[in-house]
């Protein structure tokens, strides 16, 4: 199945987006919504440092800016002990009709979060 992700023009006018988040903000949080890591239900494994080599921040800019994406934006979560993201609201922008494929899909990707309590902030 290929792998995209659309990012629709209302990002930009979101509120906290817009009138919020400073550029670094909005560049991190764009790598978020598309990187390579991400899946069909929002919630992916990814480590601080492969953060830092895709974006070319240092891992103390990572941890200031996920900081800032989980407790001034309150857009994400993260566990460090299973190293798993989740994205709020990642349903409501990403989730199309797409049939038996894709709730097969989602239903195997839930299925392998190990922090369950990630799964209702999504």
């Amino acid at each position: 199945m290929a792998k995209y992700r659309m990012i629709q023009t209302n990002f930009w006018t979101n509120p906290i987006v817009s009138e919020e988040m400073t550029p670094e903000d909005k560049y991190f949080f764009l790598y978020l919504l598309t990187n390579p890591h991400t899946t069909q239900i929002g919630i992916y494994r990814i480590t601080k440092k492969q953060m830092a080599f895709d974006t070319g921040y240092s891992i103390e800019t990572i941890h200031s800016l996920m900081d800032r994406m989980d407790r001034h934006h309150d857009v994400i979560r993260y566990n460090p002990d299973t190293r798993e993201l989740a994205i709020k609201n990642w349903g409501k922008y990403n989730l199309h009709k797409g049939g038996k494929p894709i709730n097969d899909c989602i239903i195997s990707e839930l299925q392998e979060v190990q922090d369950t309590s990630l799964i209702p902030y999504i």
